[in-house]
């Protein structure tokens, strides 16, 4: 599986872009920084959730 990098580009309106730029200041980071760290954080937390059903299925806990 190749691990590089890659461009995605979005378009999102003002209002939403000056919330991002306030979050990611609040922290130091850039707002491509802030949304990237934002990007992996919900994946993890998709991805774990995933693997809790999972055991859970495997134990049979409902």
């Amino acid at each position: 599986m190749d691990m590089g990098t890659s461009v995605l580009s979005l378009r999102i309106d003002g209002e939403l872009l000056e919330r991002l730029r306030g979050h990611a200041s609040k922290r130091g980071m850039s707002v491509q920084d802030y949304v990237v760290r934002t990007l992996i954080r919900d994946d993890f937390d998709e991805r774990f959730q995933t693997a809790v059903e999972e055991t859970e299925k495997f134990y049979g806990v409902t």
